[in-house]
């Protein structure tokens, strides 16, 4: 009885230090991965959204994954870091010039607000009120008003992006996985599917393949949705004669692939029409916003559906809570882990292997 008792004192001895040797080593890798684990996260999903261009690259250059892999990787030097190295360098090169350009409104007076302005619906009357408020205010009071906006603008973006370095090897880190990934993506899928099946049986590698899909889903519902928006907004500003509208199109481009959506450039364009004089321009391309903004409602779920056979309320959910829980980067989070979840309680529910839905011959 004694030894019957130090033995399963010695069992419960052994499990626990052997569960905290692994939660240590744990806790330990997931420490020194912590500077990388952006990076790991986003070279995982260009990899996993663009892995079926890649694919076919390499079916195009006779087989040879060494090219398609230098193809994928300079594609993505070119649209990834170049835009955002030049974006971030000629902003903080001009950083004086843009509190600059605010201070000289100090010569500006602002006219009575036009007629048409209170004709608006709903808010034509509250849009007036502002308008006087601001064209009562003296040309020093609406420097002053400005000028630390602007100041604050430029510093917030200088705190965000001073260490440029660190955001620069963030990028390239990104980069570099994702090419590693390219190259061996046979390999990561089949771990991952391996270690899924190992923690659910048939059900977690079913789930897996989901996720991978809903990854490539969201990513085809936010570039479509983002490049739709884009053509229709640069192209309004074009027919409009906005000044610099090639350059505002690749901005518009950068905020609808961030979910910020087309509006503050075309509302800031449309301000510049109606201020230029330019009335009926302004008009057309007003009207011409409206369904422009709104069509990501429309576009996004019919794309991000295509990709992962989900509920709509399921995407839905994932992408806008997803966003605001983790930022950008919960666009894809967001509806993966409401995948997983969704798939695991309805195979549970269901009790059966055919729960998870039909197979599916693709992977990671």
């Amino acid at each position: 009885m004694v030894s019957g008792n130090t033995s399963t004192s010695q069992d419960i001895t052994r499990i626990t230090l052997a569960v905290l040797f692994i939660a240590a080593l744990a806790i330990g890798s997931f420490w020194i991965l912590h500077p990388f684990l952006t990076s790991l996260l986003w070279a995982g999903v260009i990899v996993v959204a663009t892995w079926p261009l890649m694919l076919r690259i390499q079916a195009w250059s006779g087989g040879r994954r060494w090219l398609a892999v230098t193809v994928m990787t300079v594609a993505l030097l070119l649209v990834f870091v170049l835009p955002f190295s030049i974006a971030v360098f000629i902003i903080l090169d001009r950083a004086d010039e843009i509190v600059a350009w605010a201070k000289s409104f100090s010569a500006i007076t602002i006219p009575p607000p036009p007629e048409w302005l209170v004709k608006i619906p709903f808010a034509g009357p509250n849009l007036v009120e502002r308008w006087k408020n601001l064209a009562s205010l003296g040309p020093g009071q609406l420097s002053a008003n400005l000028a630390p906006y602007a100041g604050k603008v430029v510093n917030w973006f200088i705190a965000k992006a001073g260490n440029v370095g660190l955001m620069f090897l963030n990028f390239f880190l990104t980069v570099i996985i994702a090419a590693i990934l390219y190259a061996n993506g046979e390999k990561a899928s089949d771990g991952m599917r391996g270690l899924a099946r190992r923690l659910a049986g048939h059900h977690g590698e079913k789930t897996a393949i989901l996720a991978a899909r809903a990854v490539r889903g969201v990513a085809l519902g936010v570039v479509g949705t983002a490049l739709v928006q884009t053509i229709l907004g640069g192209a309004g500003l074009a027919v409009t004669g906005v000044p610099a509208a090639a350059l505002l199109t690749g901005v518009m481009f950068l905020f609808c692939v961030a979910q910020v959506g087309p509006g503050l450039v075309l509302i800031s364009s449309i301000i510049w029409l109606y201020w230029s004089g330019q009335t009926f321009l302004g008009t057309v391309l007003l009207v011409w916003t409206i369904p422009v903004t709104i069509i990501d409602n429309i576009i996004r779920p019919i794309l991000i559906r295509k990709g992962a056979d989900l509920p709509l309320v399921l995407i839905f959910t994932g992408v806008i809570g997803g966003l605001i829980a983790f930022g950008v980067v919960g666009l894809f989070i967001g509806p993966v882990v409401l995948a997983v979840t969704f798939t695991l309680l309805q195979a549970w529910v269901a009790g059966d292997e055919t729960a998870t839905g039909k197979e599916t011959p693709e992977g990671g």
